[in-house]
């Protein structure tokens, strides 16, 4: 019997990797489908009531046909922080634009039962230090991050001019008057000088396409847009005390799904919990934070030292202390302790893939000897394992959601790397098994992989009439992953071709508002109307970025998820999806000098 069966207890470090590699390969062959992002299904149409918004009345207003200095589409973490810098430079007319009913991007919308970060509070949420908000817990809660967004928006009176429940429809630059023209879903036609866009992947639901799925006569809704009224409960963690005569099925076990069926499993008649790849869940340890300690290390320019810290210690650093002491963090310092170990002679790339490989299989084998100890019954231990590398999808930390499957209400239905096999009118088949429910509740995640504009809903014209799409037709083509040449005026605030930091992605956001900010004032000050990257520099930035070693594993290695376009090819163009080759540290370093010297260099004010 090899170790796969039968994991070694903690600590022991003898693996079958030949084996492990075998198995992970098989595993990846069952999940691979001809159809990728295509499985799933855009909400529209039939299935657009998925999409209301349960949360904020719309308010009746009549159209704007203003102008503003600055426009930024999405008020998530991204325009927040952009809104915030710009302020704080003395443009006073920020207008963001949102879709949903307030601030708060993915957490307006992700106020499911037991939401929450699963990256350290400190370092997660934006603005703490300026706001003076202290978490109250390591990791926070979603109804104490939308408070915060909402704090940052009252604090830096981004409310004023904001248009909530509005889609930007259309983005034109006007070369003429040399102002973007904004169209919108309430009528309104105004104009900007500058734009910003913070679109993120993380706000646009999708469907699985499940035969049938439109025929089930039962209840359902997505997790974004959680139903309370049906299910009781609120966002606080009221018990969802309605659900006590009722057989529910969540179907997806990602992130979302992890926080919320231990919450399923304490009211439910009946849970089903619907698999088709296990997600690897560690321990998450959440505990309150201590307001005394608090006090001690909240000294002026602490937040910025917790975002240097976390990233120097989960992206390659060499730091002296671990701060935040997470999941993430414990798998990096592993792997650098490993390579550390290497004799001098044998430091080479190879040897240090190999021993990043064994570090991970290392952790895995832990995460999985863990279900062992937690989860009672042994045919659902087994199929709660992972295997795959830990970063092939997102990693979970819980202390609750395995032990949730000890409940005698709750029943695992793996479906070996199929999904589900059809929607009936009254329930869902799994390996021909009808499961008759009352309730589907889809944990099935948001739009990533697929086209930008699309996740938008629009698609930006720049000079010339180029569209964003086409001018990156063979691959996204940026500066800084926040200026494109021919769209001037316009910046992106994402992690892409920068940073790239997926493990916290508010610290890419807040350096990106920062960056923003001081261009943005440069060319106010200096009476320039526009900003605009060269091609000469935009091209010698994404060149950097193709000369450097790619992703540590391939996206042909891991189980299909969102982090890997669903385990199909994009192409050419894919090769562009990275970050700055001496990684996270460094950039963040070299854009602070960059953004400091005050010529910002590749850039042209007009």
């Amino acid at each position: 019997m090899t170790v796969i069966d039968s994991p070694p207890p903690a600590g022991a470090r003898h693996l079958d990797k030949e084996a492990l590699r075998r198995k992970y390969a098989e595993e990846r062959a069952k999940r691979l489908r001809a159809d990728g992002n295509d499985q799933y299904l855009q909400i529209r149409g039939r299935f657009s009531h998925y999409l209301d918004d349960p949360y904020t009345p719309m308010q009746p207003r009549l159209p704007k046909t203003d102008h503003v200095t600055f426009a930024f589409i999405g008020g998530g973490f991204a325009g927040l922080v952009t809104g915030a810098r710009l302020v704080e430079a003395g443009v006073k007319d920020v207008r963001i634009i949102e879709k949903g009913g307030d601030f708060g991007g993915t957490w307006y919308w992700n106020r499911y039962p037991g939401a929450q970060c699963d990256t350290a509070s400190m370092v997660y949420m934006p603005l703490l230090e300026e706001t003076g908000h202290m978490p109250t817990e390591k990791y926070a809660h979603a109804p104490e991050i939308l408070a915060q967004c909402q704090r940052i928006g009252k604090q830096y009176g981004l409310y004023d001019n904001a248009l909530f429940h509005t889609q930007v429809e259309e983005l034109r630059w006007d070369e003429g008057r040399r102002v973007w023209v904004v169209k919108t879903n309430r009528g309104d036609a105004f104009t900007a000088q500058f734009i910003g866009m913070g679109t993120g992947p993380l706000h646009v639901p999708k469907l699985p396409g499940i035969p049938g799925i439109e025929s089930f006569r039962g209840h359902s809704f997505h997790t974004s847009r959680w139903d309370y009224a049906y299910t009781g409960g609120d966002p606080l963690g009221a018990p969802l005390d309605k659900l006590a005569d009722k057989r529910v099925a969540i179907i997806g076990t990602g992130a979302t799904s992890v926080q919320i069926v231990p919450h399923l499993a304490k009211t439910c008649g009946q849970l089903y919990v619907v698999q088709r790849t296990p997600s690897s869940v560690d321990v998450r340890a959440n505990a309150p934070i201590d307001p005394e300690w608090f006090a001690s290390i909240a000294t002026p320019g602490w937040q910025l030292r917790w975002l240097e810290n976390f990233t120097e210690n989960q992206a390659g650093g060499i730091a002296e202390v671990d701060l935040v002491q997470d999941g993430w963090t414990d798998l990096s310092r592993r792997i650098r302790t490993k390579i550390l170990q290497l004799p001098p002679d044998q430091m080479t790339p190879p040897n240090m893939l190999a021993a990043y490989e064994d570090s991970d299989f290392e952790k895995m084998e832990e995460i999985r000897a863990r279900v062992n100890e937690i989860v009672s019954e042994t045919e659902t231990a087994d199929k709660l394992k992972a295997w795959y590398r830990q970063l092939c999808k997102r990693p979970c930390f819980h202390d609750a959601y395995l032990q949730a499957f000890n409940n005698p209400n709750v029943q695992l239905l793996d479906t070996d790397g199929k999904g589900v096999e059809r929607i009936t009118e009254t329930g869902i088949v799994v390996a021909g098994v009808e499961y008759p429910v009352d309730c589907i509740i889809y944990a099935s995640g948001f739009e990533v992989g697929t086209e930008h504009q699309r996740r938008a809903g629009f698609d930006a014209v720049g000079r010339g009439g180029e569209k964003l799409s086409e001018h990156w037709a063979d691959g996204m083509r940026t500066k800084h992953g926040i200026h494109v040449h021919g769209f001037p005026n316009a910046f992106l605030v994402q992690p892409t071709q920068g940073a790239n930091l997926i493990s916290n992605v508010p610290h890419n956001l807040t350096e990106s508002g920062r960056t923003i900010a001081m261009m943005v004032a440069h060319a106010l000050a200096g009476g320039h109307q526009e900003i605009e990257v060269t091609k000469a520099a935009e091209d010698a930035w994404v060149e950097l970025l193709l000369s450097g070693p790619g992703l540590l594993i391939g996206s042909n290695e891991c189980t299909p998820g969102y982090y890997n376009n669903e385990g199909q090819d994009r192409g050419p163009a894919a090769r562009t999806y990275v970050g700055y080759p001496a990684g996270p540290v460094a950039y963040f370093r070299y854009l602070d000098k960059w953004r400091n010297a005050g010529t910002f260099d590749g850039l042209e004010f007009r």
